[in-house]
């Protein structure tokens, strides 16, 4: 068997975690074994942030190192093209593909359904891909046709199988799997055996319990990989990435339903730009390539993972590629490096808002528009043609009627807006409870420039976007 010089990449995106979910984190609410473990050998950022406060955006932006609103991504909604990456996005599976990576993608894809945005045309040689259904009763397409009912079996352990294959399949070249699990996200299921370690077993109400279940078994699969990668001989020279995609969903229903579980008391939750909606947690191992056991305390965004993964596969970027993302492996390796201080984020429902929950860093500074409660209002029937079109993607075309929705205002939506920024000075503050928006008004004023500038960019971007062909990727190794 032939000897990779260039490491495998194992890259694990969970769904809605924060960092209060990791037993090492929330005093043993949860037991995370595994992921604790892979935590003490690996470099943890302590200040990783998603790209967005909701699933679709964010992986786009993973996937491309770009903002989300560049890439035509600003929803989870099918309807009117708001979840569908632009064609003229380079991914990361294109780029290493086209440097001998076997690549693949099992899990959630969220980016775009049917025709060319099939990750098999987005430079995934092979894909497992939920189509329909939950984590009891579920509905898995393999690459473009064939699909597989469920048997009964968890969804998570189904991934987790299709993982080990792959990665045993692709042992004897370097591979780039992109793992997206669906826990924890709703609807809220987890296996009885999981259930009983926590269902009226702590401070926590039924909802809390199955979250704290569903990642029970979601950190058993994680043991279960890393047990794998060993029996494989590939741990020393594969790159283990684990993260989130937006922090921890908190509110969605009746009482005993609320998921208001311990996030390290970071304000906000899922849909909010303030900390607890875009700070998650990120661990990276590589022993080959860099030593574990380590803290990185600077800012890292989910943009710099782009160019970060090519230099550590010895991939040159693209020159023609204009990327918002920086290379982070001096820090992973301990380096040092100089992080960019400013960065931006912004998701309102179906239609950006420059000043509707949008957020800049600039260094320990945070300026944050909040999003407002009912801002984000949309037809039912809308919910209703997305689910249509995510379980019959050959329809989705058919539903596509402006693309990217840069029309959204036909599709009836309310949005309330809080004109008056928040400023933070997360150093001294990062719960971002103390409000210095009044004691430092010219800050307040800069940053909010900084911020309309930067969303007028990308939002241009965004209104810009058309179809041409996709061009060919040459090798780049280095």
């Amino acid at each position: 068997m032939a000897i990779n010089t260039q490491p495998n990449i194992l890259f694990v995106v969970a769904d809605d975690m924060g960092y209060g979910d990791f037993g090492r984190f929330n005093h043993g609410l949860t037991q995370t074994p595994n992921l604790d473990r892979l935590t003490g050998e690996s470099v943890c950022l302590s200040q990783h942030y998603s790209a967005s406060a909701l699933c679709a955006p964010a992986r786009a932006s993973l996937l491309t190192g770009r903002y989300p609103h560049r890439t035509g991504v600003i929803d989870t909604m099918a309807v009117g093209g708001f979840d569908r990456m632009s064609l003229r996005e380079t991914t990361i599976a294109e780029v290493l593909q086209a440097n001998g990576y076997s690549t693949g993608i099992i899990g959630k894809w969220h980016c775009g359904f049917g025709g060319g945005y099939h990750p098999l045309r987005r430079g995934f040689d092979q894909t497992v891909v939920k189509s329909s259904g939950h984590y009891f009763d579920w509905t898995l397409t393999y690459n473009h046709a064939k699909s597989r009912r469920s048997d009964g079996t968890y969804l998570t352990d189904v991934l987790t199988d299709e993982a080990i294959s792959f990665l045993r399949r692709e042992r004897s070249s370097p591979f780039f799997l992109h793992l997206a699990y669906h826990n924890p996200h709703g609807p809220w299921q987890a296996p009885a055996e999981d259930l009983v370690e926590y269902v009226d077993k702590g401070p926590w109400n039924k909802g809390v319990a199955h979250v704290y279940a569903m990642i029970r078994r979601l950190d058993c699969n994680i043991g279960r990989l890393l047990a794998a990668l060993d029996e494989s001989g590939l741990s020393e020279n594969t790159l283990v990435v684990f993260t989130s995609d937006n922090g921890p969903q908190f509110d969605c229903g009746d009482r005993e339903w609320r998921l208001d579980r311990f996030n390290c008391g970071f304000k906000g939750a899922k849909g909010s730009v303030h900390e607890g909606g875009i700070r998650v947690p990120l661990v990276a191992r590589w022993p080959a390539g860099f030593q574990g056991g380590r803290y990185y305390y600077e800012m890292v965004h989910f943009v710099d993972w782009f160019p970060t993964l090519l230099a550590a596969a010895g991939v040159r970027l693209p020159t023609d590629l204009l990327l918002d993302g920086d290379d982070m492996m001096p820090v992973l390796r301990g380096e040092g490096s100089r992080v960019n201080p400013v960065r931006f984020w912004q998701w309102s429902r179906l239609r950006p808002l420059p000043t509707l929950n949008a957020a800049m860093r600039d260094g320990e500074w945070k300026l944050v528009y909040p999003g407002a409660r009912f801002a984000n209002i949309f037809y039912r029937e809308d919910v209703k043609r997305s689910a249509q079109i995510e379980a019959d993607p050959d329809s989705y075309l058919d539903h596509v009627t402006e693309p990217y929705g840069r029309h959204a205002g036909e599709i009836a939506v309310s949005y309330v807006t809080n004109s008056e920024p928040e400023l933070y000075n997360l150093r001294s503050d990062p719960l971002e409870h103390d409000d210095l928006a009044l004691r430092f008004p010219r800050r307040v004023d800069s940053m909010k420039q900084a911020l309309a500038d930067w969303f007028a960019e990308v939002d241009h971007e965004l209104c810009s976007i058309d179809e041409p062909a996709k061009k060919t990727i040459s090798p780049l190794s280095r």
